[in-house]
Order: structure tokens, then C-alpha cells, then sequence
């Protein structure tokens, strides 16, 4: 019984101890965050089209639809295409934003605003990424995911060094800015009822996370104590280390349900499955490559149960290490083979994404080293030496990992 309570209580103490996976959240939110940045500048000529009043699918009919599943839009809280065009390009500053990493709590709600808008304004827009792409928007608004690699923890970083040489902060003016213009704004479409046909739950979350930042600001500046600070860190903890789990739970799911399916259809056992989908045009941007691979009867075997059995034994591969590591590369390497064969590059690339949450943290650390080493050689290049930040340590959801 000792046993199980001092196990129970070094758990408890992890889990609301520290944001767990800082490196994997942090992956997942440049991944997300810049698969659908470069979405929507690719779409750029065209967004009228595809999510804009030139559309086929009217506003009208996108109202209709919102009205019976109470999905949220903010394209749909005005017809005009002015407004259209100040919704797309917010959410492309948003995404850009999230992707450095500025203001991340912030960018996260945001960005998760922008997809769901877009998403939820022509519903038939998307080839599969987009579906991953609305879930994993939703849950990075509850995670941590600027502890490293973004503008916040650099900032952060800066200021405990000159705190540390003694040296005196400036209080943060554009946190409270722009907490103050977005409760204004909230404040407004609440009160003008532009969140009527969506549910309580999207205006509910908003005005939380909104209240919880006020909360957090008070609690810093002006309360003396540590205990409020160290219950705020634990709920903030707590949701961070759900969410992650949450979202490898999904990406676990998904993987599994795809692979059951493909299982119980005769295509993926006759290899049909791969080779009609390499005949069509609209997914043959390379027609060449699509003939040489399917003109091997045993590279269509290969890939199809390859597929199926990569697909199926991956949320089983999680309790052995090396054999997780192993299939990841080869997760990761079949999207890339579909991003380039196929010409569904956003679908991979928000499938990498999902799958990157559970990268080592070792593998992580180095290509964050590698990549602060050619950033510092190409300042030092310029004339300019920064001194790159030395990591500490920190406990992740994989490994120990360091954080910056």
C-alpha cells in the first residue's frame, strides 16, 4: 500500500508539476500552425471561391447549415467581402504568429477562431488534413506549446537575465493591449448576439481562456503571495498535460480506425485501393511516377499491406521504444510519398504534424541545437554574436528533455 501511494503521489506531483513534452508541443504547434499558414497563402487568388460570397456554396446555405449543428464561423456573422477579407487575413497573421511563437496563448485561441471559420464556412473544401486540422486547432488552445522554440520563451529568457544582473524589467504593455482590444471585441459580438446560432460552448470558451489571462496578469503583478501563482502553474499544468495526451489518444485513433477500415474492404486486400487512386487525374500531378509505381504488381502488395499493417500496429508500438521510433519514419516517410505522388501536400503535412508528438525528446533537443548552431553562425556572419540559450532541464512526457 506504501508503494502504491508513493507511486501515485510521484505521478500526481509529474503530471502538476511541470507542462510535460515541451519540445513535442512545440513541433505540433509550428507543424499545425504552418500547414495551415502555407494552405492559405497557396489559396490566396483563390479564397473568394473557395471560402469567400463568390463561392458555390452560398452564405445563405452555409447559414442554414450553422444553424442546425451550431458549428461556429465568424465569416457567417456578416455577408460582406470586406469582412471576408479581414477574416482571412487574421487568420494568416494568426497562423504566422503561432507558428513564431508571439504571444502564444493568444495566437492559439486565434488561430483556432480562424480555422474553424474558415473550415465551417464551405464544409466541402478539404481532402482529409483539413479534418485533423479542425480537432488539433481546438486542443493547443489548452497547451503550453511556446515553453520553447518561440518569440514568448526568448522574451522570457531575457528577462530572467536581466533580472539576474540586477537589472530593472519594463512592465509588458502589449500583453494588456491586446487582451483589452479582444475583450472588446468579444464583448461586442456577445452583446450583438453573433454567437446565437453557434452554441454556448464556442462563447463560453472564449470569455474562460479571456478571464483566465485577465486573472493571470493580476496574479503576477500585483499579488505578493506564491500560492496563487503555484495553483494558477497546476490547472495550467493539468490542462497542457491533457491536452497532449488527448491529442496523442486521437492521433492514435485515427491511425487505428483507418487501419481496421482498410482491413475489412477487399480493395486494400486485392491492392486496388492504391492503384485506381494513381489513374486519376486529380491525384496524378505526376503521371509518369504514378505509371512506373503501378506498374509493379509488387510494389502495389508492398504499399497496400504495408499501409494496413503500419496503420493498425501503430498505437501498439508505443509501449516499445525503439520499434515506435522505427515506425514513425515510416509513417512519416509513406505522407511524404503521398504528399509528392499523390499531390495532397497539406493532408501530409498535418499528418507529420500529429505524428511528431511522439518524436523523441533527445531527437528533438539535436535538431533544435543543429538549428540554433546555423542560425548563430548566420548572425555571427553578419557581425552580430548572440550567445545561444543554455537549456535546462525538465521532464517530458517521453524522456527528460531540456528546455530553453
Amino acid at each position: 500500500m506504501n508503494r502504491l501511494s508513493l507511486t501515485l503521489s510521484r505521478g500526481v506531483a509529474q503530471v502538476t508539476g511541470a507542462a510535460l513534452g515541451p519540445y513535442q508541443s512545440a513541433v505540433i504547434r509550428i507543424g499545425f500552425a504552418g500547414t495551415w499558414l502555407l494552405f492559405l497563402l497557396r489559396e490566396f487568388p483563390h479564397r473568394q471561391e473557395l471560402y469567400g460570397p463568390s463561392g458555390p456554396w452560398g452564405w445563405n446555405l452555409a447559414k442554414q447549415l450553422t444553424a442546425d449543428n451550431h458549428a461556429f464561423s465568424a465569416l457567417l456573422w456578416s455577408d460582406g467581402r470586406l469582412w471576408f477579407e479581414i477574416c482571412y487575413a487574421l487568420a494568416v497573421l494568426a497562423s504566422a504568429a503561432l507558428v513564431l511563437g508571439w504571444r502564444t496563448r493568444t495566437a492559439s485561441v486565434l488561430f483556432m477562431m480562424g480555422v474553424l471559420s474558415l473550415q465551417n464556412r464551405s464544409v466541402f473544401v478539404g481532402d482529409g488534413g483539413d479534418n485533423v486540422l479542425h480537432l488539433m486547432s481546438i486542443y493547443l488552445v489548452f497547451t503550453r506549446c511556446g515553453q520553447v522554440w518561440s518569440l514568448d520563451a526568448r522574451r522570457a529568457a531575457q528577462a530572467d537575465a536581466a533580472r539576474a544582473r540586477g537589472e530593472r524589467v519594463p512592465a509588458d504593455l502589449v500583453g494588456p493591449v491586446l487582451w483589452a482590444v479582444l475583450g472588446l471585441a468579444l464583448g461586442t459580438a456577445t452583446l450583438t448576439g453573433r454567437f446565437d446560432n453557434n452554441g454556448w460552448q464556442m462563447p463560453v470558451l472564449l470569455w474562460t481562456v479571456w478571464a483566465g489571462h485577465a486573472l493571470r496578469w493580476a496574479v503576477e503583478r500585483w499579488s505578493a503571495r506564491h500560492d496563487p501563482r503555484l495553483l494558477l502553474d497546476v490547472i495550467a499544468n493539468v490542462l497542457h498535460n491533457a491536452a497532449l495526451v488527448v491529442i496523442m489518444a486521437e492521433a492514435c485513433l485515427i491511425y487505428a480506425t483507418a487501419g481496421w477500415y482498410k482491413v475489412q474492404g477487399s480493395r486494400w486486400q486485392d491492392g486496388t485501393a492504391v492503384y485506381y487512386p494513381l489513374h486519376l487525374d486529380y491525384f496524378s500531378p505526376w503521371p509518369a511516377l504514378a505509371d512506373l509505381m503501378s506498374s509493379s504488381g509488387t510494389i502495389m502488395m508492398i504499399v497496400a499491406y504495408g499501409t494496413v499493417m503500419a496503420q493498425v500496429a501503430f498505437p501498439f508500438t508505443l509501449f516499445n521504444r525503439r520499434v515506435k521510433n522505427v515506425l514513425l519514419v515510416v509513417m512519416m516517410a509513406e505522407h511524404a510519398v503521398i504528399a509528392v505522388v499523390l499531390g495532397l501536400p497539406f493532408f501530409s503535412l498535418a499528418m507529420i504534424a500529429a505524428d511528431a508528438v511522439f518524436l523523441p525528446t533527445s531527437f528533438l533537443c539535436r535538431i533544435g541545437g543543429l538549428a540554433a548552431r546555423a542560425r548563430g553562425r548566420l548572425v555571427r556572419g553578419a557581425g552580430r554574436a548572440v550567445p545561444a540559450p543554455r537549456p535546462t532541464e525538465e521532464s517530458t512526457a517521453d524522456h527528460v528533455g531540456f528546455t530553453a
